[in-house]
């Protein structure tokens, strides 16, 4: 939990000042990030799987 607290508050920080000077944030559009991080965790949870099912 710590982690997550961390990651929002640094988050947080970079958003205010990319804001204050006027740059566009460092992310990818809302739905599209999204989407992206679910395809990761899901690409890794299969990795997983594929390696416990058939390599042990």
């Amino acid at each position: 939990m710590y982690e997550v607290i961390i990651a929002l508050i640094t988050g947080a920080v970079v958003g205010v000042v990319f804001s204050a000077i006027k740059l566009p944030l460092p992310a990818p559009p809302v739905l599209s990030g999204i989407i992206g991080i679910l395809g990761i965790y899901l690409g890794g949870m299969a990795y997983q799987n594929v390696l416990e099912r058939f390599f042990s």
